[in-house]
């Protein structure tokens, strides 16, 4: 009776694995202006949450972010020779986790010496392993997708570097960072005398000095990637429990992870904010800031006029 009941519910069954799955909003992605290329505006940093030892569970914590990430669209992941253990982390537990080809590796010099960096460089290159050249699985990474002056230290000797390693195709784009609001007019001077592809810098509701760079950078054709969007969890801790203002709601904002994210990506001229998270909650939550709408410009002043009133 049982078998006779499940051979007449055969077709229904195969029907209904046939019915296309409801389809997924498009995350948000933009384009990289010197190549036309895009990329999900949401990536993963690694400052901090990634250096970590040799303890099962926290490198299985560290494993689940990655594939979370992943699952959820994710690509850029950034990192730095600075970040200690992160880098030799990443390139042992990039190769177990499924990134589909999507890994848009970033990571920077780091070294007060110019005739360092080559060898700093190689090292990351080591270190990241098979896991750095998505394209190429299970084998030594050709080149980094980006590679970054780190806080424009000695800047003019590497990106010297840089460019002639670009040009033998060891990177596909090079670029320099700052952070904390520091070393403002120096970047100025970097955007406005050399040819990078890329600025990294701080922005949040907490710290909105680098406005007039992001502007800046749009309009010399340079990608912005955005650090410390939740100004380095300080965020949280001024919010607290409070409920996110009315016009992140309006936005589709159930929290201020999303509300700060969405924020900072209404900025047309942000190519991707990286924030860093041990939670593959909050990974899936900070993901969760590329899909429905974008505060608008009245939108984005009353999200911060309700984090100024607190």
């Amino acid at each position: 009776m049982r078998r006779r009941i499940l051979l007449k519910s055969l077709p229904a069954l195969a029907g209904a694995s046939l019915r296309p799955a409801a389809a997924q909003p498009a995350p948000l992605r933009r384009t990289i202006p010197k190549s036309g290329e895009k990329i999900n505006a949401v990536g993963l940093g690694t400052w901090l949450t990634f250096d970590v030892g040799e303890e099962v569970v926290e490198r299985t914590r560290r494993l689940q972010v990655l594939q979370a990430f992943f699952d959820a669209g994710g690509g850029m992941i950034d990192s730095s020779p600075m970040y200690g253990r992160a880098e030799r982390v990443l390139g042992e537990l990039l190769p177990q986790v499924d990134h589909g080809g999507k890994l848009f590796a970033a990571t920077k010099v780091w070294t007060a010496f110019g005739r360092v960096g080559p060898t700093q460089m190689t090292e990351s290159l080591r270190l990241w392993g098979p896991g750095a050249d998505g394209r190429v699985p299970g084998r030594e990474p050709r080149r980094f997708d980006l590679m970054q002056v780190h806080n424009l230290l000695a800047w003019n000797d590497h990106l010297r570097t840089l460019r002639a390693w670009k040009e033998k195709g060891r990177f596909r784009y090079i670029g320099a960072t700052t952070s904390h609001g520091n070393k403002h007019d120096e970047m100025e001077r970097v955007l406005r005398n050399e040819p990078i592809d890329f600025m990294q810098i701080t922005l949040n509701l907490a710290d909105r000095s680098a406005l007039p760079l992001i502007e800046l950078a749009a309009s010399r054709g340079v990608a912005v990637i955005v650090n410390r969007p939740f100004d380095g969890g300080l965020l949280f801790n001024r919010v607290g429990r409070r409920p996110v203002p009315e016009a992140a709601r309006e936005v589709g904002c159930a929290s201020w992870a999303q509300a700060g994210l969405k924020w900072i990506l209404a900025h047309p001229a942000v190519t991707c904010a990286i924030p860093a998270t041990t939670s593959p909650a909050h990974v899936a939550e900070n993901m969760s800031a590329l899909h429905g709408p974008l505060p608008d410009a009245a939108q984005q002043r009353r999200i911060a006029a309700a984090f100024d009133a607190l």
